[in-house]
């Protein structure tokens, strides 16, 4: 396809659109798969658990939006990034975000892959991932306002998805119900008699790592605010709902489900919002709740898709990758950067046809990696607001979306990410994901190393003539 004549990213998403795909985010297989695991745990802690993750996503948020929005030749974090900490700092961020979103996207393919057995218990696992690339590559070739439509969508039944299980749990709360075991639902199966931490404060923290893998993509909205209509209110927008889509989606929810399963009765091989509906004894509703958690893989998938895309063209427009990456479609939309990234996802097919592994075992250990990649970019986030206050003073100043604490907010954010960091020593599934992770910065730092002085420089000329423009 021709390159369009206009050579940059379109403004093509709407208010409803941002405001969704905000929502998708913040609702992921994170939640829906990695709930279980999470419960298994912490107990009836993990409620303290997204309620302290959501408080420093939300700092996080607003230290993105304040920066984002002091000048919007930001096209993404990457943008002001390497601007604020310089080129290294950008050139590991880029390229570490996008490997976390094909991370991601494996660990959804892989999820969407046991999803399907359900229905279709001889299917080879590796064919619903590969039927999925294809058709989230072809979607996405088109157009970024299509994008939006489908996240809208996607985000719409995960919405309805969670308000009914959160009211048909209130009912059975509300009478009582005894489900087919014996067991009464009630609010002090998750009291858990006053003990929170059953497996003690070693459990609560091994508890973070997936807890924090099911807000990844909260973030996306940084990279959607390049195509947005109007950033100036519909960024703010998404970012202040955030406490409250936290409040319902998780900690509703996750007290919902461990007041009708007790907590220890929970398996975490299994979505816990398909085995509510399970242990009440309402098998229908399971398998429509199975379809639906499908179609949170499938959404997170394809935001990995557009984001990771997204991210290649960014890299490329600042020659951090190869200038191949910038070439638009007639839609403008960045096709190799969406190949590429594809291509890289097909990892899963692979994993998939030749892994020995339980499906939850290679979920955990594939989102360790995005979750290390996650929180090293959220403290970049922070960091460079930190730098943003010194070498900008006057956007702070005349700035109408200003964070919540300032700096000190940053250095709670920052001490909070590192300890999170050393969770991930707990578990050996984790341990992995944080070894790789390591694995990946060494390499990316002596990549770094051997490109040459004058690259950089131009690096350095490029961001600037960006960053601005009139």
């Amino acid at each position: 396809m021709k390159q369009d004549q206009n050579d940059s990213l379109q403004r093509n998403l709407s208010n409803r659109h941002i405001q969704l795909i905000a929502i998708g985010g913040c609702i992921g297989t994170g939640l829906f798969l990695g709930s279980g695991s999470t419960i298994q745990l912490a107990g009836p802690s993990i409620v303290l658990i997204y309620m302290l993750i959501g408080i420093v996503v939300f700092l996080v948020m607003r230290a993105l939006g304040e920066i984002l929005l002091s000048n919007l030749n930001y096209k993404s974090f990457v943008d002001f990034v390497s601007d604020l900490l310089g080129p290294f700092a950008g050139f590991l961020l880029g390229w570490s975000y996008w490997l976390c979103w094909i991370a991601v996207g494996i660990a959804d393919l892989v999820a969407i892959s046991g999803y399907t057995h359900m229905f279709y218990p001889n299917l080879p696992s590796w064919i619903p991932a590969l039927v999925c690339i294809a058709l989230f590559y072809t979607l996405n070739s088109l157009t970024v306002k299509l994008f939006g439509e489908m996240e809208f969508w996607f985000a719409i039944i995960k919405i309805i998805a969670i308000c009914v299980l959160i009211i048909v749990g209130g009912i059975f709360i509300a009478i009582a119900f005894k489900v087919p075991s014996g067991e009464v639902t009630s609010i002090s199966n998750v009291l858990n008699d006053g003990n929170i931490l059953p497996n003690g404060f070693r459990g609560f923290l091994a508890g973070f790592q997936s807890a924090t893998f099911a807000f990844i993509g909260v973030e996306l909205i940084g990279t959607v605010a390049a195509e947005s209509k109007d950033p100036y209110k519909n960024l703010p927008k998404a970012i202040n709902n955030i406490p409250l889509r936290i409040i319902m989606f998780y900690v509703l929810s996750v007290i919902v489900i461990m007041a009708v399963i007790p907590w220890h009765r929970i398996d975490p091989s299994q979505s816990p919002f398909i085995v509510l509906f399970k242990f009440a004894g309402l098998s229908a509703a399971a398998a429509v709740v199975y379809v639906v958690v499908m179609t949170s893989a499938a959404s997170s998938t394809n935001s990995g898709i557009f984001s990771s895309s997204r991210m290649l063209y960014g890299l490329a427009s600042l020659n951090k990758a190869p200038r191949f990456f910038m070439k638009l479609s007639k839609s403008s939309v960045p096709v190799n950067g969406l190949v590429f990234s594809c291509a890289c996802l097909l990892s899963a097919v692979i994993l998939l046809a030749v892994g020995n592994k339980s499906i939850i075992d290679t979920f955990i250990s594939v989102t360790s990696v995005a979750t290390i990649i996650t929180l090293f970019t959220w403290f970049l986030i922070v960091f460079s607001y930190i730098r943003y206050r010194q070498k900008y003073p006057e956007r702070h100043q005349t700035s109408l979306f200003k964070m919540p604490g300032g700096v000190f907010s940053c250095w709670v954010c920052m001490i909070f990410i590192v300890l999170t960091i050393f969770t991930l020593t707990l578990q050996s599934t984790t341990r992995v994901g944080l070894y790789l992770g390591l694995a990946w910065f060494v390499s990316l730092g002596i990549g770094y190393i051997l490109i040459p002085q004058e690259v950089k420089k131009r690096w350095k000329t490029l961001l600037d003539m960006t960053i601005n423009k009139n």
